[in-house]
């Protein structure tokens, strides 16, 4: 049974930490282990402590749902990874309809359609990105979203702005984000393979920035690269702080799962660091997690705090923000009660989406699953 919805009104335009407004619709534990770094009080930290409530549930009966994205109504778009759908969910009724499929999308493993975001332009150009694995490798597209088309044939043919992404059958990242920048970020990879991740020729195990057509962005490490950072292992998580500062969820192996903050050009030392490890020339973590504990795919920035969804770990964690470090022990929410969690977004003030992820094969799904819940923040 899907509760209806009823949104704040929010106004205002896509902000640069990472929010997404919501106009003209609205509504809204214990701490597990992890290390973080410490760091002096600031003025400007959030509050050690928070919290969650689950507002309502604002759909269900999503299968393998990856990506997410919210429309300048409020409704949200979602990928489904395995079927290679775009679904378009009505934010006051919960009414799903499938506004088209993807050609191409070859899915296999952790690999399909993937994460999906609209164009910085949205308003005037009605361009939906998509991250999506083929039978030869992960690009992203863009697609024309015609509203006044058919359910089913409202995508236009996938226009190619990257392509070249090393696939497999595991670590394919993902995640893909407009900056405040206005630039296009994308969250790779090693596909298994872990020396990709150091290779400087490969895209994959790198976070990506380009224009929205796809070319390497102007301040870029290298003038013709896309590559924005590398040494990731698999990055499925991407958001911007309030100080228009980057961060990174990232899969760890046997020993560490990562929240970095990205700057450009640096190391993030896979496969040769894992976690903490205090190595020249490689970047630590500013938290670091047991994969049992999280094994974190997407993150949102609200009230002050990263929001990361964990698969295994079935769990929201919150990690409260003092400028470039935490302010506080991360703090665990919805242990358990919704089971994998996959992506979770900002849509204004202390509104979250948060969507779980049990039809993906690794999951127990329950009667309903998937879903997308509201939560309001703090």
């Amino acid at each position: 049974m899907v509760a209806a919805v009823s949104l704040l009104v929010l106004t205002g335009c896509s902000s640069g930490d990472g929010t997404v407004p919501v106009p003209g619709r609205s509504a809204t534990t214990a701490p597990a282990a992890a290390t973080s770094r410490d760091a002096a009080p600031s003025p400007s930290a959030a509050p050690a402590k928070g919290s969650v409530k689950v507002v309502s549930t604002l759909t269900d009966g999503l299968k393998s749902p990856w990506g997410l994205a919210a429309l300048p109504d409020g409704d949200p778009l979602v990928s489904s990874r395995d079927e290679g759908t775009i679904t378009r969910v009505d934010a006051e009724t919960g009414k799903k309809t499938v506004i088209g499929s993807v050609p191409g999308v070859s899915p296999a493993g952790e690999g399909g359609l993937l994460g999906i975001a609209l164009s910085p332009s949205y308003a005037s150009d009605h361009q939906v990105y998509a991250y999506f694995t083929t039978a030869s490798d992960n690009r992203i597209a863009r697609m024309y979203y015609d509203e006044k088309k058919p359910a089913g044939q409202q995508l236009g043919a996938p226009d190619t702005v990257l392509r070249g992404i090393p696939k497999g059958h595991i670590h394919n990242g993902g995640r893909i984000a407009f900056g405040p920048d206005k630039m296009l970020y994308a969250g790779t990879g090693e596909t298994g393979e872990k020396g990709l991740a150091q290779d400087k020729k490969s895209l994959a195990g790198k976070i990506l920035r380009m224009t929205p057509d796809g070319e390497p962005a102007h301040g870029n490490p290298e003038a013709n690269s896309v590559v924005y950072s590398l040494g990731h292992r698999d990055v499925e998580g991407l958001a911007w702080d309030s100080g228009k500062r980057l961060w990174a969820s990232e899969f760890g192996q046997d020993t560490w799962d990562e929240l970095n903050l990205i700057e450009p050009g640096k190391n993030y030392g896979w496969p040769d660091e894992e976690g903490k490890a205090h190595k020249p020339g490689f970047v630590d973590p500013v938290v670091q997690w047991r994969p049992d504990e999280a094994s974190p795919s997407g993150i949102a920035y609200a009230e002050g705090s990263i929001w990361m969804a964990a698969l295994r770990g079935e769990r929201l964690w919150r990690i409260p923000l003092a400028g470039r470090e935490s302010a506080a022990a991360p703090q665990a929410f919805l242990k358990g009660e919704y089971g994998r969690l996959r992506t979770v977004l900002s849509v204004g003030g202390d509104k979250v989406w948060l969507m779980t992820s049990n039809t993906d094969g690794r999951g127990t799904p329950k009667p309903g699953d998937d879903r997308i819940l509201l939560l309001e923040v703090a």
